[in-house]
C-alpha cells in the first residue's frame, strides 16, 4: 500500500494493511508496524481505535513500552493531552527505578525498569505497546506499574494475540486493540 493512500472505506483496522511481514527471520517480530506510523492518517486512525474503548475513563497518565510502545503511547498521551511515562529496557535510566525479570517474545530473559518518581498511589495507568505476543512483557510493565501503586487502567497494543499470555491480560484488565475479530486467527497464526 502507497504511503500516500487512504481507502475510500475506513473500516477499523484498515491500516494494518501498511504493515510489512518480517523478511530477517526468527529474533524479529513477524510484522514491522513502523511503515503504519509513516502513515498520517492510518496513525492517527489507529491511536483512535485504540483509545476509543477508554473514552469516559479516568487515565491520569500513558505509559508506553520500551521502544515501539514509545510511539503508540506518546501519540495517545497526546491526544489524552496527559503525560507520557518511558517503561524502559533496563540500563536506561540515569534515576532511581525498580526493576522486574521478564521473558520477552522471542524468548530471551531480560529486565524492564521505570522511574521510581512517577508513579504514585492510586494513579491510573493507560499501558500501551506496539504488539503482545506472549504477554511476557506487558505483564512486566503491568507488575511494575502495580508494585508502585498504580493502577492499571487499560492496557491497548495493535494487537493481542490469543496466546495464554494475551488471554490472561485480557481477563484480568480492559483491554484495546486494532485487529477486526475476522483477521484475528491470520495474526494469531502469523499468517
Amino acid at each position: 500500500m502507497d504511503l500516500c493512500h487512504v481507502p475510500a472505506t475506513q473500516e477499523k483496522g484498515w491500516y494494518l494493511a501498511l504493515m510489512a511481514p518480517n523478511i530477517k527471520g526468527p529474533n524479529y517480530a513477524w510484522l514491522d508496524p513502523s511503515r503504519l506510523y509513516c502513515h498520517p492518517q492510518g496513525l492517527q486512525d489507529c491511536v483512535a481505535d485504540l483509545l476509543q474503548p477508554f473514552q469516559g475513563d479516568t487515565i491520569d497518565m500513558v505509559a508506553g513500552i520500551d521502544a515501539m510502545g514509545f510511539i503508540l503511547g506518546s501519540a495517545a498521551a497526546a491526544v489524552l493531552q496527559k503525560g507520557f511515562l518511558a517503561i524502559r529496557k533496563a540500563g536506561h535510566l540515569c534515576v532511581q527505578t525498580v526493576a522486574q525479570p521478564y521473558t520477552d517474545y522471542s524468548g530471551r530473559e531480560k529486565v524492564m525498569e521505570v522511574r521510581t518518581d512517577a508513579i504514585s498511589p492510586g494513579l491510573r495507568i493507560l499501558l500501551v505497546d506496539q504488539w503482545i505476543e506472549t504477554g511476557g512483557t506487558m505483564r512486566a510493565a503491568i507488575q511494575l506499574v502495580e508494585r508502585l501503586g498504580g493502577v492499571v487502567a487499560g492496557v491497548a497494543a495493535i494487537c493481542i494475540e490469543d496466546s495464554e499470555g494475551g488471554r490472561w491480560i485480557q481477563e484480568h484488565y480492559k483491554c484495546s486493540h486494532c485487529v477486526p475479530p475476522r483477521l484475528q486467527p491470520r495474526f494469531n497464526h502469523h499468517q
